[in-house]
């Protein structure tokens, strides 16, 4: 570490030096910079760089790498693990740079670092155009693709990842480096699931696709109707079109405009087909789940932006999630999967998931470091309480629904649904197979790890 006169002086000099803000321990906003979505999450770091532009990053980076202080990068702040901040060392605060630049003619879209998928969806609706995003509007879009990027589209678009044209990075020196299939293509690969290992990337381009119209069925059913509601909705999706995507979802009912007040507070099942289509065609496909007994039904055409924003997770709670990939849906799981509910957290904002995947993931490029594409169904416990008294049983509740899953498990995972769960879940989010050539990456643009608040890729 740096001597007090050295870090003093360095940090004058950022401040001197950054257009954006810069914050340190005692600075009034610091506390609030050091906030992110789930409040498990407490670390101080050394400072906090809001960098508006990439030489704002860049400055940032140096400023870091002379003082020896590891990096986190910032994007959204949803990692449940809380890999946006760390303890003594620098946070890129990407924020600031949101900027969203739509190319309608060549379906492409420019995507600044700190821009979320909110950013990114409102932005492309006016063209009728949009791209495989995250399942809330708040999620961060850099962390989310290059993570691999799973969402309502991906069953006829791929994975968020499967669309991603180029990125614009800074790496570990604090150089700029463009990666695309024809310049940087070793990294470009690396960054296909890779995430924030090889640098802070600060613009995204991303392939854009023709939505003219997306359509929901939203159906809450009490829960002795689960077992049937989830079979139902897995058969419209396996013999349905790729358009058709959606989740089964057990929740506590919520107050709502639309919740009967009785429910509030209860244990519900829900079945959200969506639909990337017409209302008329997307109905014809609900009709079995509309034909069982239900409590709320909304259905209709939606924009895809407000569609985003249906499950957004409100900031302030306590967050603990994880995932598994299923070979199959047998009856046999669905029971089990139904049975668990029944020790979800209730009342409380936690989401018991389970989302197809198959048509165009499946289909995806093979040789990316995204081992989960095979998989047909995901399960994803997702538990938001608020009471620290509570930590326990949630925690615990998350693993039983993955200790559940484990006869039907892939043994591979989608490593932005998970936290912090040791170097072989990592491994399992990567691939094996992958992990000595992204080890090698790591080693040529990351040789001292300093970008290690993440999933991390140890350089070999």
């Amino acid at each position: 570490m740096a001597s007090p006169s050295k870090a003093g002086t360095a940090l004058a000099a950022l401040r001197e030096d950054l257009v954006g803000d810069v914050f340190a321990p005692g600075d009034p906003g610091y506390d609030e910079n050091r906030t992110v979505y789930n409040s498990m999450i407490d670390r101080r770091p050394a400072v906090i760089a809001q960098c508006v532009s990439e030489d704002d990053v860049v400055r940032s980076v140096r400023f870091a790498r002379d003082l020896d202080l590891p990096i986190a990068v910032r994007g959204g702040g949803h990692s449940v693990a809380g890999m946006a901040l760390n303890d003594g060392g620098l946070v890129l605060d990407l924020r600031h740079m949101r900027g969203v630049t739509v190319d309608p003619a060549a379906e492409a879209v420019r995507v600044a670092g700190g821009a979320t998928m909110s950013d990114l969806d409102r932005a492309c609706q006016p063209f009728g155009l949009a791209t495989t995003g995250g399942r809330a509007s708040t999620t961060g879009v850099g962390g989310f693709v290059l993570g691999g990027g799973s969402g309502w589209l991906e069953r006829c678009w791929g994975l968020a990842v499967d669309n991603l044209l180029g990125v614009e990075l800074v790496t570990a020196d604090g150089s700029k480096v463009h990666a695309s299939a024809d310049e940087n293509p070793e990294l470009f690969w690396g960054l296909h699931g890779g995430s924030s290992n090889f640098g802070v990337a600060t613009a995204l381009t991303l392939k854009l696709h023709e939505l003219p119209a997306f359509s929901i069925a939203l159906l809450l059913y009490l829960p002795e109707f689960g077992p049937e509601a989830v079979r139902t909705y897995r058969d419209i999706i396996e013999s349905g079109p790729l358009e058709a995507g959606g989740a089964v979802i057990y929740l506590t009912g919520q107050a709502e405009e639309f919740m009967p007040p009785q429910l509030v507070g209860t244990m519900l099942c829900g079945a959200l087909l969506t639909y990337a289509g017409t209302e008329e065609d997307m109905r014809k496909l609900a009709e079995p789940l509309l034909a069982l007994p239900h409590e709320v039904e909304i259905v209709g055409q939606m924009p895809y932006a407000d569609v985003q924003c249906m499950l957004d997770d409100p900031p302030g709670l306590r967050n603990y999630w994880s995932a598994e990939y299923l070979t199959g849906l047998p009856d046999d799981y669905v029971d089990v999967f139904c049975a668990r509910a029944g020790s979800m957290p209730v009342p409380s904002n936690t989401l018991h998931v389970l989302f197809p995947e198959g048509g165009a993931v499946a289909d995806g490029p093979s040789d990316y470091p995204v081992p989960y594409r095979g998989a047909p169904w995901g399960v994803h416990p997702f538990a938001a309480w608020e009471d620290p008294a509570d930590d326990d049983r949630c925690v615990e509740w998350v693993r039983e629904v993955r200790a559940d899953a484990r006869p039907w498990s892939t043994g591979d995972v989608y490593l932005n649904f998970i936290g912090d769960e040791g170097r072989e879940r990592v491994v399992a989010g990567l691939g094996a197979e992958n992990t000595g050539r992204l080890a090698a990456l790591k080693r040529e643009y990351d040789p001292d790890n300093v970008f290690r608040f993440n999933h991390n890729i140890r350089p070999a």
